[in-house]
């Protein structure tokens, strides 16, 4: 169990970080700050009392996905401010006025995208996602620590208890088999 003084310790470490992470994501000072802080009192609150090793992996976690959380925030946010802000129509005739008209989805995003579009998307990420599980366990951990978590090469060996040169030997494994794989299945990335 983390003690007080190693949690705090931890987050004083981690702040600068977080902070840089958060703002590269996000490009707001005040934003950045706020999901700092925010990933930290989670942290604080649900997971002070895990090991102090298991920290940077939850704290890693906690941040992603309040950064994300942020995201479908602003999403939703401007989703109205823009829907009601082109809801013009005519001032003289408020019958002849159809939503569906005026609304159209941006070029590029997932509401313009066709059916047959998400669906093969959607096929991909399954087959990428069957491939990973498929791969040994220290290179699917190293993997996805490394490329879905962000973790550099150092973060990644502490938190595997291993060496760093081992950590670049399992992701560099995994992504050959990865990529063989998927281009036996035809999927070019």
């Amino acid at each position: 169990m983390a003690t007080d003084k190693e949690l705090s310790d931890f987050l004083e470490n981690v702040e600068r970080r977080a902070f840089k992470q958060a703002l590269y994501a996000v490009r707001k000072d005040e934003a950045a700050l706020d999901i700092v802080q925010d990933a930290m009192i989670k942290l604080a609150e649900k997971y002070g009392d895990k090991p102090a090793a298991e920290l940077p992996l939850l704290f890693q976690r906690i941040l992603q996905n309040t950064i994300h959380d942020y995201f479908r925030r602003e999403k939703v946010r401007g989703s109205w401010i823009s829907l009601f802000s082109g809801l013009g129509g005519d001032q003289d005739d408020p019958e002849s006025f159809d939503l569906l008209e005026t609304y159209e989805a941006e070029a590029g995003t997932e509401a313009a995208e066709s059916s047959a579009d998400k669906v093969e998307r959607e096929q991909v990420l399954a087959a990428i996602e069957q491939e990973i599980q498929k791969l040994p366990a220290r290179q699917r951990e190293a993997f996805l620590l490394r490329y879905w978590q962000d973790m550099d090469v150092a973060e990644t060996a502490a938190a595997m208890g291993c060496s760093e040169g081992s950590v670049k030997t399992h992701c560099s494994r995994a992504t050959h088999t990865l990529a063989q794989a998927l281009r036996a299945k035809g999927i070019t990335l």
